[in-house]
């Protein structure tokens, strides 16, 4: 009897789906490595089981209904995880959905999106260098993304995290192969203490078109992300950059050079270059970015690796990387790993 009726609501649940024509995917992707780590201006290199070599490891759910008449509702639940403890988040104390928490509308106007989602400067980072999404191994990911907590007082260039809670995005339908994304997120602040009209706010533009592509964004900030609060009063921050890559076949090359400056502290331009090659069933990946302050240091970051597919879902690695900071320790880190999506 309790197969039966287990049955019957599985048969209901699937019959109210394809009348609504809605589906739900439980999808995500794991990545893990082992390898030394040591970044610039450490004292000394980690050995350890890491996650995130290539891609932060995440789960959760996707889903859409239509609607009728090209319109669709859209709605992302996803987690970031560490899988070498199964502890959530990218660090302690990053909010549990901090990937996605966000539902929409979708429809030949393009899609309108609120909730917890991509920062403008995400996917133009992510994009346009040949490690991705790699927080690990990637130069242009690190400059951008990632301060060091080492005493070298080396801090991210990208403002405000590469999401944003409290936001709604207009994304553009394609037009010949060019789309863009418009960003605003509210503080959700009283207007107490120097809250008032604070917010962030920014773009991006994406143009592929053969082995051509290209891309920008610009975001002004005055809020800190996950957990928003407001920056100083004195401070709002600005980040932009541009970037291109052509893929020659034998070989796809990347561009990137940016600036992120705030009202407290110099400078910092940024300026990336790489190259992806496809050999056998995988690719050679060389990158290289270097961030200079004005008036003060500089960091030069350089990667190489291969990238090995073992089949449309899976693929194994192999990375090392040199990390430099003008006037401290150089670092030296390599990682083999392993990566797979559902």
């Amino acid at each position: 009897m309790k197969k039966s009726l287990l049955s019957m609501l599985a048969l209901a649940a699937v019959a109210g789906g394809a009348q609504a024509q809605s589906s739900v995917q439980v999808m995500g992707l794991m990545d893990g490595f082992a390898g030394s780590i040591r970044m610039a201006g450490d004292s000394g290199a980690t050995k350890q089981v890491g996650s995130g070599g290539m891609t932060t490891s995440w789960v959760g759910f996707k889903g859409t209904e239509d609607l009728g008449g090209g319109l669709k509702a859209n709605f992302a639940l996803t987690s970031f995880m560490r899988i070498n403890s199964g502890t959530p988040g990218r660090f302690t104390g990053d909010n549990f959905f901090s990937r996605d928490a966000n539902l929409g509308l979708s429809g030949d106007f393009g899609a309108v999106t609120i909730g917890r989602g991509l920062a403008p400067n995400f996917l133009p980072t992510v994009i346009f260098n040949p490690f991705g999404d790699s927080f690990t191994f990637s130069p242009l990911v690190l400059h951008a993304n990632v301060g060091l907590f080492n005493g070298t007082g080396w801090t991210a260039t990208t403002p405000s995290d590469t999401g944003w809670s409290n936001e709604i995005i207009y994304s553009t339908p394609k037009f010949g192969g060019l789309s863009g994304n418009v960003h605003y997120q509210f503080s959700n602040l009283a207007d107490t203490g120097g809250n008032s009209g604070k917010k962030n706010v920014g773009a991006n533009a994406l143009y592929f078109n053969g082995p051509l592509a290209l891309t920008a964004f610009y975001e002004r900030d005055q809020l800190n992300n996950p957990t928003v609060t407001t920056f100083s009063p004195l401070n709002t921050k600005t980040d932009w950059m541009l970037g291109g890559s052509y893929d020659f076949s034998v070989a796809k090359a990347f561009l990137t050079y940016g600036q992120a400056n705030n009202d407290l502290t110099p400078k910092a331009k940024t300026t990336s270059i790489g190259a992806s090659a496809p050999v056998g069933a995988g690719k050679f990946l060389a990158a290289y970015a270097q961030t200079k302050i004005d008036g003060g240091a500089s960091r030069k970051t350089a990667s190489l690796g291969y990238d090995y597919f073992l089949s449309k879902r899976t693929d194994v690695y192999a990375v090392y990387m040199n990390d430099k900071i003008t006037a401290k320790s150089t670092g030296n880190s390599f990682g083999v790993g392993i990566r797979h999506s559902f």
